[in-house]
This record gives C-alpha cells, structure tokens and sequence, in this order.
C-alpha cells in the first residue's frame, strides 16, 4: 500500500509552529516512505476563511522547504460532497433537522462501542452513545468538519492521519462517518500537544509565534525544522540510535540534524505520549549549532539584511573577519539588533574612549614600558603590507615579541588599546577588521595617553 498523508489546515489565522510540527511529521513520514504528501486546504468556514492566512500558510511551508505533491481546497468540491450526501439522505443514515439557526443535516447515531488503534497510545475505546446525532452537514454540497474530512481522506486515498493528541475526541465521529460511507479507516498517530515551560497549553503570549515570524528573527530553517521535530519525537528511542555504541546519552549535540538526516531517522514509534515542552532556549541551540554547518558565503548573504548601516559600511577586505566576530556573540541573527544597541560592536567604527590605567595588564604600572611595548607593536603592524593585514599574519608578526615580553603584557594592551573593552575578540581579528590605518591609529592614540600621566 503506498502511503499518503495530509496536512488540512484552515485559513483562519497564521501558520503556527504547532501546526508547522503537524505538517512535518506527515512530510517526513510520506517521504521516508516513498509515499505522497498532499495539502488540503479547509475552507469552507467562508466567514473565517482568508485568502492572506492562505497565502501565510502557504509561504510558511515553502520557507520550511515541506513541499506537497498535491494540494486542493475544500471549498472547491461541492459536486464532491453532494455525491455523498445525497445518498446518505436517501438511505436515512442522516436526516434533516429543523433547529433556531435553521436547518441543519445530523448523522443517525447507531450508539455503539468503538475502538481504534493509535500509532502511540495503542487500542482506545469510545462509546458513541454520549455523541448523540452530531450534526455533519449544512445543507448537500457544504459539509462540516466530520463528514467533510471523511470524504476528502477517502477521495484522496490517505492512509495515514498523523495531527495532534486534540483530535482524539474527533476519531469516533469520523469512523462512524467513514463506515456509513464505505470509506476504509486509515492509520491513526496522535502526537503530543506543545506545551509552554510551566506545561499549560502554548499560546501567543508564550513563544507560540508564527512561521514566519521566526524568519524575520533570522531563524534558519534547517534549525525550526530540526527543533520542531523533537517537540514530540527523540532520535533517542530509534533503534539505528540505541544500537550507536558510541552514543552518550548527555551529548545533546546528537539531536542536531539535517532534514536528510530526520528523514533517516524519523520513526512513528519514537513519538512520545506526553506533552512536548517548548523550550526557546533550546531551539537558540539549535539554531547556533547550525549556523556553525552552513557554508561561509550562505552566512553572509542571510546575515547582510539584519546588519546595521555602519557594518555594511565596513570596507569589504575586512567584511568575512567582521562576519565572524559577530557570530560569536549570537543565537540568531535577530541578536544584532540588541547587541547593537548595547553598543557591542561599536567600537569597530568609533574611537573608544577609557581611562588609561584600563590599559595595564593586571598589577603592572610603569607607562613607559608599556610605551614601548606599543611602539614595538605599531613597527610591527607597520612591517605588514595593507594587502596581508589579515588575523593570521597580525598575529605571526606580534606573537614572538609577546612571547618574550609576556602576552599579557603585550596582548592585552593591544587589545584594549584597540576595542576599549576588558571582553572583546583578540586584537589579531580586531586588527583584521579595523584596518591597518585605523589600528596604528588606535595604538598611537593608547601611547598618547599614556604620556600624558
């Protein structure tokens, strides 16, 4: 039997990174399958139903890379529908009801015991008596959710239902449905809902952003993938994963995975049945362990949009070396910005002011030594040609004379002669990004104040 799974969301608001998860897990698994992954777009609620949240949901899966083979959109197959209702009208197995609202089509309920499998949770049981006769359908071609879902899983020949644990309640009513139909029952896998820190249910206030959302925060989406398939799912409970004889259980570096890596990896079997906590620090985890995979050139280009003006200004023999200082502060690109505003990178464009006695390294006092440690460091620099200046030749031609004097008597006046700042990079890349011009500049700035004890 070849597999197809679905993903139906309605365009009723944005994509979220519950429903994100949801379309994943139906990817991943059609795909480990060799099987086929179809869209379906639920809108026949037309008074909730937009065409921007279409377009949100739409440009949310595509920036994920979660591609369908097929989509279709409800409200486009009424002939469909009323193929179906009108034989159920006929036979009496719904009925038409007259209620405040109008009239409105129920299912004739046989009231009976039924039980399912679930990928996760095993048999369940529901006695279908408490359900009375639910409504299915507005009139012939516009159906509700129940009846509506039925018919589409039947039409398109989906074999398995993966969504979240909240549908549970829903499988009853869909079987009876699919029985009055002649429709066979597909696989059921109910995953986890996602749960806030303090395990109440997500929601807006806590973290529950939008898809898209989190590419304007400079997520990757090697990453949100990568986080959003553990909310629920551990690599750990795999069998290819147990019989790892290298694996340590405490190297969460191990659940840092390509999309490739999910797919061979991924396993109905290792869902969990307890509520998947969504951790914000974890997914800045793993979204900086694969900023550290990505190609250099890739990096610049997604970088450049969240660089602040006086960055894009920096003459670009120096653009790569800056590019690095910067990743080693941040999570995700959206952490410029506030570093930024800290003023952690603005040494790298202004003069930076501090007392002079900053420069001393640790109980060392005497201004004319130091002095001459700066002149040695400013004929060294000077020895370099502007096309050399790089970290990696900065730092042969200084690293000797450090050595003999001391590194942290050279280094760390070079340092912070250079950033005015106790934490910043080695002054080699310092060096590297400011220019040879600006750094002798700034090492004969340090020797001036230092003069004027």
């Amino acid at each position: 039997m070849n597999v197809i799974t679905r993903f139906a969301p309605s365009p009723t608001g944005a994509l979220h990174i519950g429903s994100a998860r949801t379309a994943l897990f139906n990817f991943i698994f059609a795909k480990q399958n060799k099987g086929k992954f179809i869209l379906r777009i639920e809108d026949t609620d037309k008074e909730r139903s937009k065409k921007e949240y279409e377009k949100d949901i739409l440009d949310g899966l595509q920036w994920l890379g979660i591609e369908h083979d097929e989509i279709y959109h409800q409200s486009e197959r009424e002939e469909i529908y009323e193929k179906y209702i009108q034989p159920l009208l006929e036979s009496h197995i719904i009925y038409m009801s007259n209620e405040k609202k109008g009239t409105i089509l129920r299912f004739k309920n046989p009231n009976k015991k039924i039980t399912f499998n679930d990928e996760v949770r095993g048999d369940i049981t529901f006695n279908t008596e408490e359900l009375g006769d639910f409504a299915i359908a507005r009139d012939k071609q516009t159906p509700l959710y129940h009846l509506a879902v039925v018919i589409d899983d039947h039409e398109m020949g989906v074999t398995d239902v993966i969504r979240g644990e909240d549908h549970i309640s829903n499988t009853a009513r869909q079987i009876l449905l699919q029985e009055a139909i002649g429709a066979s029952r597909p696989r059921y896998t109910h995953i986890p809902l996602i749960l806030a820190p303090d395990r109440t249910k997500l929601s807006k206030r806590t973290n529950a952003t939008a898809i898209l959302d989190y590419k304007k925060e400079g997520y990757l989406t090697e990453a949100l993938i990568n986080f959003m398939a553990l909310l629920g799912w551990s690599p750990q409970r795999t069998d290819n994963y147990n019989n790892n004889k290298d694996h340590n259980d405490n190297d969460s570096k191990d659940e840092i995975f390509s999309v490739g890596e999910l797919v061979k990896r991924f396993s109905v079997s290792a869902i969990q049945k307890g509520g998947a906590i969504f951790d914000i620090n974890k997914l800045r985890f793993i979204n900086r362990e694969h900023l550290k995979r990505i190609p250099f050139e890739r990096l610049k280009a997604e970088i450049e949009p969240f660089l602040p003006s006086e960055m894009r200004k920096m003459i670009p023999q120096t653009h790569d070396a800056l590019i690095q200082v910067i990743m080693e502060k941040i999570d995700v690109f959206s952490d410029i910005k506030a570093l930024y505003k800290e003023g952690e990178f603005s040494y790298f464009w202004e003069q930076p002011i501090y007392t002079v006695e900053a420069l001393f390294w640790k109980e060392e006092k005497d201004s004319a030594i130091l002095a001459e440690d700066i002149d040695k460091l400013v004929q060294l620099l000077s020895e370099i040609s502007q096309e050399q200046f790089i970290a990696e030749v900065v730092k042969k031609h200084v690293w000797q004379y450090a050595t003999e004097r001391g590194r942290g008597s050279v280094l760390w006046p070079f340092r912070f002669a250079l950033s005015g700042r106790e934490k910043s990079p080695d002054p080699f890349v310092i060096a590297h990004v400011l220019g040879k011009k600006e750094a002798i500049k700034r090492l004969e700035y340090a020797k001036k104040q230092l003069l004027s004890l």
